[in-house]
C-alpha cells in the first residue's frame, strides 16, 4: 500500500475525482485528472513520458523508477507536488529539478539516494517539504540544501546519517521542523543548528551518541532552549559510548563527565630520504578519544596547504600521484615515481574534539641513497615543532642509518652474545680443572708403598705376606742404599734381600 507522508487533504482528494475525457496526452498505465497525472503501483521503470505540461500534481509511488533526468522533467513548469517515495531511485541528475521553480512538495522518502548534493535540488526556491526518510544517505555536505530559503520541513529520518557538517545546513533560513532520528549520529556541533533561526521541532533521538565533550554544548542547550524545541520523549537521547555512560540519557550525565582525550601523533621516522624513481608510503597514526581524523598537509613557501585530492572510483584519494588512505584515524601517504617536487616538509595533522597535533617530517629526493646523520630533537609531539629522529637512508645497511629502537636490539644481541661466550669458557676451564684432579689423584694410587724390614732376617716367602690395607706388597731394602725406581725394583740386584 502507499505511504503518502505528510500530504494535503486538498491533494488527495484530487486524486478521487472523476477523470476527465481520455486524453491522447496521457502516459500509459497512469489515470490523468484536470491538473493531477496518478500512475502510482504500476510498475513503472521509468519516469513517465506524455504528461501534460499543465499537470500539477504527480503520483508515482510505489514503482521501481532507478533515477531522475533532466528531460523527466523539463515540461512540467507548472508542477507543485511530485511524490516519487517507495520506489528505487538512486540518482538525481543535477538540474533535474531547475525549471520546477513552482514546487512545493517533493517526495523521495524510501529510495536509495546514498548521496545528497547542492546542485540536486537547484531551481527549488519556492520549495516548503522535502521527504528525504528511508534512504541511504550516510553524510549530508557543506551547503547541501543552499537555495531552499522557503522550506519549512526537512525529513530525514531512517538514514545511516553519521556525519553532519557545520554548513551543511545553511540558507534553511524558514526551516520549522528538523528530523534527524534514527540514524547513526555521534555527534552534532552547535554550528550546524545555528542557521535555523525559524526552528520550533527538532528531533534527534534513536542515534548512538557518543558522550563526550562535544556534546557538552548540547548537554547545556537542552536544558536552556531545547525545553522549548524538545519535548519530554525528545530530550531522552541515549548514549552509546562511552562504556562507562552507556545506556544513560545525555540530561542524566553530569557535565564534568562530558571529556574528551586530545590527539597525540605517531610518526617515525620524522626526516627519510628516498631515491629519485622510487615508491614511497608514509604512515601517519593518532591516537586520542573520540578518534582522530588525520591529514597530510604539504607546506609551500610560507605554510603548509591541504593538498589537492580527487577521489576514483574505488575509494582511494590520489593528489598529483600522492596517494592517500581516507581511513579516519590513520593518514597514508603513497608517493610513487618520486621526484625533486616531491621533496620537502609535510605536516601530519589529527584534530578530534579535544585539540589538535601536528608534526612535521621531512623528504629529501636523491639520485643515491645517502648516509644522514643522527639528528634528535626532544620536543614535544603535539606542538607545530619538528621532533628530529635519525634519518633511514633507504636501502642502507649502516648502523648509524638504524633506528634508536633498533640499535638498542643489535647492542643488547651482542652483549648477551659475549656473556654467552664468557660464561663457556669458564665452564671448559672449570672442566679441564675437574680432570687435573681426577689425573692427580690417580697418580697418588700408584705409587709403591716401600717399608724396611731389614732389622731382621726376611724370606721371600715372608715378603709375600707383607702388604698394607690397600693389599699393595712390601719389599724389604737395604737402609744403606737408596730406594730405586719402581720400574728398577723387579730386577735382581743385592740390594734386594730375596735376591
Amino acid at each position: 500500500m502507499a505511504v503518502l507522508w505528510g500530504l494535503p487533504l486538498s491533494v488527495l482528494l484530487l486524486s478521487l475525482h472523476t477523470p476527465s475525457r481520455a486524453s491522447p496526452s496521457c502516459p500509459v498505465r497512469c489515470r490523468c485528472y484536470s491538473l493531477t497525472v496518478e500512475c502510482g503501483s504500476t510498475s513503472l521503470r521509468d519516469f513517465p513520458k506524455h504528461i501534460p505540461p499543465s499537470t500539477q500534481t504527480i503520483f508515482l509511488q510505489d514503482n521501481v523508477i532507478g533515477q531522475i533526468r533532466r528531460q523527466d522533467l523539463i515540461l512540467l513548469r507548472h508542477l507543485h507536488y511530485l511524490y516519487l517515495q517507495n520506489n528505487t531511485i538512486a540518482a538525481v541528475e543535477p538540474g533535474s529539478f531547475q525549471n520546477q521553480g513552482q514546487l512545493l512538495e517533493l517526495a523521495l522518502n524510501g529510495n536509495r539516494v546514498h548521496l545528497v548534493t547542492a546542485d540536486m535540488f537547484q531551481g527549488l526556491e519556492h520549495l516548503r517539504i522535502l521527504y528525504l526518510a528511508g534512504n541511504d544517505i550516510t553524510r549530508l555536505l557543506d551547503y547541501t540544501f543552499r537555495g531552499l530559503q522557503r522550506l519549512q520541513e526537512l525529513h530525514l529520518q531512517h538514514n545511516n546519517i553519521e556525519m553532519l557538517a557545520d554548513q551543511a545546513l545553511v540558507g534553511l533560513t524558514s526551516l520549522a521542523l528538523l528530523d534527524l532520528s534514527r540514524n547513526n549520529l555521534h555527534t552534532i556541533g552547535p554550528a550546524s543548528l545555528r542557521p535555523l533561526v525559524s526552528l520550533q521541532v527538532l528531533r534527534i533521538t534513536d542515534n548512538p551518541w557518543r558522550c563526550d565533550c562535544a556534546l557538552h554544548w548540547l548537554r547545556s542547550w537542552i536544558d536552556e532552549e531545547g525545553q522549548r524545541l524538545l519535548s519530554s520523549a525528545e530530550r531522552r537521547l541515549v548514549c552509546t559510548e562511552p562504556p562507562r555512560l552507556s545506556h544513560l540519557s545525555l540530561v542524566e550525565v553530569p557535565l564534568n563527565s562530558l571529556v574528551c582525550i586530545p590527539p597525540l601523533v605517531q610518526l617515525e621516522p620524522r626526516r627519510l630520504a628516498v631515491r629519485l624513481g622510487e615508491s614511497l608510503r608514509v604512515s601517519c597514526h593518532a591516537s586520542g578519544y573520540p578518534r582522530p581524523q588525520v591529514r597530510i598537509l604539504k607546506a609551500n613557501k610560507y605554510n603548509f596547504q591541504k593538498l589537492a585530492q580527487v577521489q576514483d572510483s574505488s575509494g582511494i584519494l590520489h593528489t598529483d600521484g600522492e596517494r592517500f588512505d581516507p581511513d579516519t584515524g590513520s593518514g597514508m601517504l603513497f608517493l610513487s615515481n618520486v621526484t625533486v617536487a616531491h621533496a620537502g616538509f609535510y605536516e601530519c595533522e589529527a584534530w578530534n574534539a579535544g585539540g589538535v597535533a601536528r608534526v612535521t617530517f621531512q623528504l629529501v629526493s636523491s639520485p643515491y641513497s645517502p648516509s644522514w646523520p643522527r639528528l634528535r630533537s626532544h620536543g614535544a609531539a603535539t606542538g607545530s615543532d619538528v621532533s628530529r629522529e635519525p634519518l633511514y637512508a633507504l636501502g642502507s645497511m649502516a648502523f648509524s642509518a638504524l633506528g634508536a629502537a633498533t640499535q638498542t636490539a643489535i647492542a643488547v644481541g651482542i652483549s648477551l652474545l659475549a656473556l654467552t661466550a664468557l660464561l663457556l669458557v669458564a665452564m671448559i676451564y672449570s672442566r679441564h680443572r675437574q680432570r687435573e684432579k681426577e689425573a692427580d689423584g690417580a697418580e697418588k694410587e700408584s705409587i709403591l708403598y716401600v717399608n724396611d724390614y731389614s732389622d731382621g732376617p726376611t724370606t721371600f716367602a715372608q715378603l709375600e705376606e707383607y702388604r698394607d690395607e690397600r693389599g699393595h706388597e712390601m719389599y724389604v731394602l737395604n737402609r744403606a742404599k737408596p730406594v730405586l725406581p719402581s720400574r728398577m725394583l723387579f730386577c735382581c740386584s743385592p740390594e734386594l734381600v730375596s735376591c
